[in-house]
């Protein structure tokens, strides 16, 4: 409890780092091998569009009308694979680079082990925070009463020193 103190007095910002962190909670539900899962499906899917175009054209005049949607589709469809791809790569850098942060290494320490961690201690710290501002507030409130407690002590002490002294 100390230690927060100490904290609390010299650097009362840092106490609120959780506010900086308030993706954290979702972040954790994010499971990077489903990503991964996912994004091998999308580009699996998309080879088989370009496989199903190839076919088609072969098909002759009959498929011409599929074969141009097809193809229009494919356009956009690359194009949204890419920039999904370009994401998920971001993401990949932007986890290592986190792990690391923290001064773990990225290879045996996943993601969601990372997260876990921050998430678990964010969480200890925002209640050791709490504890340690109601036991600030307890013994504030104790040396208010004490305080209190003399002040009546010592007027009753006046009190009866006026009424001998009358």
């Amino acid at each position: 409890m100390g230690e927060l103190q100490v904290l609390a007095d010299k650097l009362p910002e840092v106490l609120d780092f959780s506010k900086d962190l308030t993706n954290l909670e979702p972040a954790s539900k994010i499971h990077l091998k489903f990503l991964v899962e996912e994004m091998q499906a999308i580009s699996k899917g998309l080879e088989k569009v370009v496989q199903e175009l190839a076919l088609a054209e072969n098909d002759g005049p009959i498929s011409k009308n599929f074969c141009q949607i097809l193809r229009e589709f494919l356009h956009l469809a690359e194009a949204e694979v890419r920039s999904l791809a370009s994401l998920y790569s971001g993401v990949g850098r932007n986890v290592d680079a986190l792990i690391l942060y923290f001064g773990e290494d990225p290879a045996p320490c996943p993601f969601e082990q990372a997260i876990s961690t921050l998430l678990n201690f964010q969480r200890m710290f925002n209640k050791s925070h709490e504890e340690n501002c109601k036991q600030v507030e307890l013994e504030m409130k104790k040396a208010s009463e004490n305080d209190k407690s003399k002040m009546v002590a010592s007027n009753k002490q006046a009190d009866h020193l006026l009424q001998a002294a009358i």
